[in-house]
């Protein structure tokens, strides 16, 4: 069985991208796994069925995590879906795509080649604790609890912790998440930067991650920390989020890099 994909990275999160009806078999969470692992599949963090137009949208997405699991949005998978259907000539600069986490609008700022640049509306965060200790892996933590599509547990130190990677490990499964969580670690630079680390839910550390970067940035402004705009530093570069209390906008690339079959 062979199954096409296009590979794509929105600042190095990385995702396999199939159009749904090209997909030989009812897609599973083993396919997921098996396409994902970066030795005996294609590898990426995740895996994008695309699905062109519909009711008043551009095209819809689901989305599978490397470990099988169904998360309700990526925001730099959504710029990669954008990059690829306007790549496919079936979105224009201005397009809609359909989440699990609803319907998101983006917008073309730039494109060069295969490499996008997106402003993606976020939708609003929906702010749960906004100071809550935590006890976890011998330590007491300084976090914020919010939801921005999906859960995010935002860690607040003024360095990072040495064993952050099996921090956001245990948090990521704590009881408290009946549903797993997303873990960011961030740490203010100035007023307008902050430097952050992601442990994403069912893909484990990432160099950059679009829905992250958005709780990291409204947890910092709500904590005080930083004011609108935020750049966000990732390991993979830079991200901006822009929030007024309403809907937050994050801008970001997305770039094609490669094409090929994967043999179930």
């Amino acid at each position: 069985m062979k199954i096409p994909f296009t590979k794509a990275h929105g600042a190095k999160n990385d995702f396999l991208l199939t159009w749904v009806d090209e997909v030989p078999a009812e897609p599973t969470p083993e396919m997921a796994v098996r396409i994902c692992d970066r030795h005996t599949g294609a590898g990426a963090d995740g895996w994008l069925l695309v699905s062109a137009g519909g009711e008043g949208i551009d095209g819809s997405i689901r989305l599978f995590n490397s470990d099988g699991s169904e998360p309700e949005l990526s925001g730099n998978g959504t710029r990669c879906a954008a990059a690829f259907l306007i790549a496919a000539g079936k979105a224009g600069d201005s397009l809609q795509i359909g989440t699990g986490a609803g319907v998101k609008d983006l917008r073309l700022v730039e494109r060069r080649g295969n490499a996008f640049q997106f402003e993606m509306n976020m939708g609003k965060p929906r702010l749960e604790r906004l100071a809550h200790e935590m006890a976890v892996y011998s330590a007491r933590l300084n976090t914020t609890i919010l939801n921005v599509g999906n859960p995010q547990c935002v860690v607040l130190s003024k360095e990072l912790p040495r064993d952050w990677r099996e921090i956001g490990a245990e948090i990521e499964r704590h009881p408290m998440f009946p549903n797993r969580t997303n873990v960011s670690f961030i740490v203010p630079v100035d007023e307008h930067t902050i430097d952050v680390k992601f442990f994403e839910r069912g893909c484990g550390e990432t160099m950059s991650s679009g829905t992250g970067s958005t709780g990291a940035a409204v947890a910092a402004i709500v904590r005080g920390l930083a004011k609108t705009p935020v750049k966000v530093l990732t390991p993979a570069g830079p991200l901006e989020l822009s929030w007024e209390g309403s809907d937050a906008w994050l801008s970001g690339p997305a770039e094609i890099v490669a094409k090929g079959e994967f043999y179930l």
